[in-house]
């Protein structure tokens, strides 16, 4: 029983106890003391508290399975990467016309479309080396990104340069056409614009519903315009190997046409990767999107040489169609992204930098064989 001081006064004064208290007031103390308790946060927890400390819990473990979920799906997506890196080896390895399964080509004698296609296949697989130099890299800052899209633009301009200068020049005893070549280069450069345009605006159109793996949106929309461009100068470099092949000089210029396309791949797969890698796309993903992108060149090769004569009047429209295409990625696309996370003298430095080399690495190839 809790004594008042009142009453122990009164006891003290009159000798006597004080009168038990009432019930009333007993549970007017009751109700006192459970509102202080629940106001000091120390009364019993109610069933909303419970709830609502459920819920942080429930969804802490939510994101933890999502994650876990992810980490597993990037697991198993590298290891099935590394699995067709593995089987592309093999492939070129069998490929090979010097192999038991093939009868060894003579360089005196016209080259056969097993060899046509597989000199094109080294030439597209050469691309996936473009990966090599970014192994080393584990993580990019904003700047390096803007710097690694300038070189890839200054690349991709030197590219599109080569192939104006290439259709421009271009000149065969078995070329039928009566149009000159620099007319169907430009034709094709005008080709290659439009189509760029119109895949650009199907894609911004349908920017939220385009995805590539866990990517969406603009990463999704810049990815697909790469790999695009890339894959459509290809389908021209493939046509330049059927025909070197199947023209006046036979098997050796055809071989060192082959050559110089695989060296002149693994920096264009290296323009490839330096926009993949900074979009959460893994090293060896990246090295497979690039021989990806460079495929068309055996496919194209066996059917340019089967029927060269129809395919030489085609061949300075398919390399303007593929610099226009290029040259717009570069300028509107790369130069304005790396702008945006560098300034202009860096880019335009970057840029240009690795524009004059990559134009010096295409003329000391062409130099070395004349």
């Amino acid at each position: 029983m809790v004594v008042t001081r009142n009453q122990a006064k009164a006891r003290d004064v009159d000798g006597k106890s004080a009168p038990p208290p009432s019930a009333s007031s007993l549970s007017s103390a009751s109700m006192s003391t459970s509102t202080s308790s629940s106001r000091n946060g120390a009364g019993p927890a109610s069933k909303d508290d419970d709830d609502g400390a459920k819920k942080p819990r429930e969804g802490r473990e939510t994101d933890d399975d999502e994650s876990k979920i992810v980490e597993a799906e990037s697991a198993h997506s590298e290891r099935r990467s590394y699995a067709i890196l593995v089987a592309l080896a093999v492939v070129t390895c069998v490929l090979h016309p010097r192999s038991s399964w093939f009868v060894s080509p003579d360089p005196n004698e016209k080259p056969t479309l097993h060899t046509v296609f597989y000199y094109g296949w080294i030439s597209a697989v050469s691309t996936g080396l473009g990966v090599l130099p970014l192994c080393f890299v584990t993580e990019m800052r904003e700047y390096w990104i803007g710097v690694s899209n300038a070189v890839a633009a200054g690349m991709m301009c030197a590219a599109s340069y080569s192939l104006f200068l290439e259709g421009c020049t271009f000149v065969d005893a078995d070329d039928s056409s009566d149009v000159s070549a620099s007319a169907r280069t430009g034709i094709g450069c005008v080709l290659g614009l439009l189509f760029i345009l119109c895949t650009k605006n199907f894609l911004d159109r349908h920017e939220d519903d385009v995805k590539l793996g866990s990517m969406s949106g603009a990463d999704t929309r810049k990815i697909l315009l790469m790999v695009f461009v890339m894959t459509l100068h290809s389908f021209s470099e493939g046509v330049g190997i059927g025909v070197s092949f199947g023209g006046e000089r036979g098997h050796d210029f055809g071989m060192f046409i082959s050559a110089s396309l695989a060296v002149h791949n693994v920096p264009e797969g290296l323009a490839v990767a330096i926009v993949l890698l900074p979009r959460r796309v893994s090293k060896a993903t990246a090295a497979i999107w690039c021989v990806v992108t460079s495929l068309p060149q055996p496919l194209m090769a066996v059917p340019a040489f089967m029927f060269v004569h129809s395919f030489l009047p085609l061949l300075p429209v398919g390399l303007g169609f593929a610099g226009g295409a290029m040259m717009w990625v570069a300028f509107m696309e790369l130069l304005m992204e790396a702008y945006e996370d560098t300034d202009a003298v860096t880019t335009g430095v970057v840029s240009t930098s690795a524009l004059g080399l990559m134009i010096l690495i295409q003329r000391s190839i062409e130099g070395d064989h004349a």
